[in-house]
């Protein structure tokens, strides 16, 4: 890839990263599609994506722990077994045929897009329950963290409905989240590093680190900004149709 390419794939981490930093999860699985069409290679490209999403949302659970938005007695189980699953769902995607992934995220894609647009969040009267915490903690954890891993997405799309779902409040919900998505993206960045046998492009990594890193912080920043998340969640839903749709045209 040239320094152009490169600097204009940066670019496009930082956007992204930005918006959906303002949502409140991370650009994982959107980063994908866009490096793949530069010209990356599948291995390469969750990697890369799964360390940049590890990044952003390790700036995002600072901030909401400070601001104690972070339910841990769910987020610690959760934490623990998605990053223990992380590294078999690396490892499986040597036994994965390309378009089989590319299916599979795919469909991932038209979920994700599928919830940022219809998925309105519903608090309920949430009864503290340690053994439930537990147990959908284990649940949620095993999915997220075999997801990651096989895709290289870090699963947030999956875990913050559920939590809302479940009757935590949105906010906190998604500052939970946050902490969630980094642990497990982090160990599938190294579980990915290891499959692709180190063979990264370390120029276009480092550039997007760093437009990742001011991407999250921006995006923080400007979650009180005019367009509502509701608006903005709707917009990326329709950036995510058209990208499975164009995908769906290259696989088929």
């Amino acid at each position: 890839m040239t320094l152009t390419m490169t600097i204009v794939a940066a670019i496009i981490v930082f956007v992204l990263t930005t918006l959906l930093a303002m949502v409140g999860i991370g650009a994982a699985f959107i980063i994908i599609p866009v490096y793949i069409w530069l010209g990356v290679a599948l291995p390469e490209a969750t990697a890369i994506a799964l360390l940049l999403n590890g990044i952003s949302m390790t700036f995002a659970a600072a901030t909401n722990a400070k601001h104690k938005l972070i339910d841990f007695k769910i987020a610690v189980p959760i934490t623990i077994v998605a990053a223990l699953l992380t590294p078999f769902g690396a490892y499986a995607t040597q036994f994965i045929s390309k378009n089989s992934l590319l299916w599979f995220f795919t469909a991932f894609l038209i979920f994700a897009a599928s919830m940022m647009i219809f998925y309105k969040t519903k608090q309920k009267d949430r009864i503290p329950n340690i053994r439930r915490d537990i147990t959908l903690g284990s649940i949620v954890g095993a999915f997220a963290g075999f997801l990651s891993g096989l895709l290289g997405i870090g699963g947030g799309n999956f875990i913050l409905p559920t939590l809302v779902g479940s009757g935590m409040e949105p906010k906190k919900a998604s500052g939970t989240t946050s902490l969630v998505v980094a642990v497990p993206s982090l160990v599938g960045f190294f579980a990915k590093l290891k499959v692709a046998n180190g063979h990264l492009n370390w120029t276009l990594l480092g550039f997007s680190v760093i437009a990742s890193i001011l991407g999250a912080l921006l995006g923080a920043s400007l979650m009180n900004a005019k367009m509502k998340s509701s608006q903005l969640k709707v917009v990326i839903g329709i950036v995510l149709y058209i990208v499975a749709f164009k995908m769906i045209l290259g696989l088929i």
